[in-house]
Formats: structure tokens, sequence, C-alpha cells
């Protein structure tokens, strides 16, 4: 399968990069109850910051509503999905625990500030391509509405689109019968390479602790802006 970057993207937003891990014969369950407290800690430790602290003031949300931004979406209407995490901490309301591949995916995008998308990797049709929505680009998300993401940041296969960092498609969700997975990090434009590698091992390791199976990790940029997996 092919993954690319289209240049209409990396054209609107130069620094643009994503980190792949594609997760092979794992075993998806109710999550374990240390990531259960794990997650509970860390938003008890939100709602006590945000006391003191807006939401923009986390520098991974700040910064993504720049990149929205920068490439003319409305930050206001269509939210990155780390952002929306966090107002819903700061509103009382706990995040939902799905299953242990959704729950430790919340709880990465909230460790790292980061919208991260995760899918069923059999459910994916002939390539992935991260772009720039058109007027064709529609989904059922996982939101329960059809969502419209011309002007926004897509993910599309052949069967078209299915995800994008502010909401993810009922096609590709993953569920406890998922064997095979793709994670997509949209990362910080600002990251270095390197470090944004070591977010991903970090990230494929607590991953694999928990649901057993293989990892391999990828990076997309404007240098290099498709690969072959």
């Amino acid at each position: 399968m092919i993954i690319s970057l289209s240049e209409q993207l990396t054209t609107a937003v130069p620094h643009f990069h994503v980190g792949l891990i594609v997760y092979k014969n794992i075993v998806i369950d109710e999550s374990p109850q240390m990531l259960k407290g794990r997650l509970d800690f860390f938003q008890e430790k939100i709602k006590t910051d945000l006391l003191e602290q807006s939401i923009v003031d986390y520098p991974g949300v700040l910064e993504w509503k720049q990149t929205f931004k920068q490439a003319g979406i409305d930050a206001t209407k269509n939210r990155p999905s780390h952002e929306a995490l966090f107002r819903r901490i700061s509103k009382g309301q706990p995040i939902p625990f799905i299953h242990s591949a959704v729950d430790l995916n919340n709880f990465f995008s909230l460790q790292y500030e980061i919208p991260i998308g995760l899918y069923d990797w059999d459910s994916l049709r002939d390539y992935i391509k991260l772009s720039i929505g058109t007027e064709e680009d529609t989904f059922q998300g996982i939101n329960g509405r059809w969502n419209k993401m011309k002007g926004k940041f897509v993910s599309k296969d052949k069967q078209g689109a299915f995800g994008s960092p502010i909401v993810d498609s009922q096609r590709t969700k993953t569920t406890h019968h998922t064997k095979n997975a793709l994670q997509i990090f949209y990362l910080r434009p600002s990251i270095k390479k390197e470090e944004a590698l070591q977010l991903l091992r970090a990230a494929s390791n607590m991953f694999f602790q928990i649901h057993s199976g293989e990892a391999s990790i990828y990076y997309l940029n404007s240098s290099t802006p498709d690969l072959k997996i």
C-alpha cells in the first residue's frame, strides 16, 4: 500500500508531517485497569490545571489551532480532535472507555497534545492519501454525523475519505474484532524528526504491552511525501 502526502497539503502547510504506526496481529479487549487508572488520573490532572490556565495554554492545542488557521480552516467550527478531548474534560465530562485501542489512543492524544487517528487496517483499500478535502470528500463519522471535508485536512483511500485530525469514519473504526490497525499521528509542525521518532517508539512500545502483535513505524514529510508499506 502506498501512503502519501499531497502536494496541495504540503504547500498549504510546508512543515506538515505525520508519524505512522502499523500494527499486525493485535488483540483488542476491554482496557486493563492500569490504562483506565492512568487515563482517569490524567483527566483529573488536566481538570486541576485548567483551574489556573486555559486550554490554549497547552502548546499542542495552540499550535494545531494555528496550523488550521494557516490552512484556512476555521478552528472554532472544526476543532482538532485532541482539543475536543481537552474541552470535554474542562466541562467535567469524563472520556468514556470504549476498548483498549481507542482508550490508549485517547491517552496518547492528551499526553502528546496532538490529534491521532486510529483505523482498522483491513478496512483500508489500495492506498492512503493525506490531502485537503474536496466537495466529494464526505463520510459518516464516529460522531454520528455526515461530515463534509471540503477545505479540511483529510485522509482517503480508494473508497473515499475516511479520517482527519477532526473526526474519523465509522467505516474504518477499530473494534474488538480488529487484528491489524493503523495509527496516524498528526505531529506538531514544530517538532523535529528525531523527537517525533522517539515519540512514535514510546507509543508503539506501550501499545504492544497491552495488545501484543507487531509494530512498524514510518514518517512522512514534504521531503519524503510517500512510502510503500
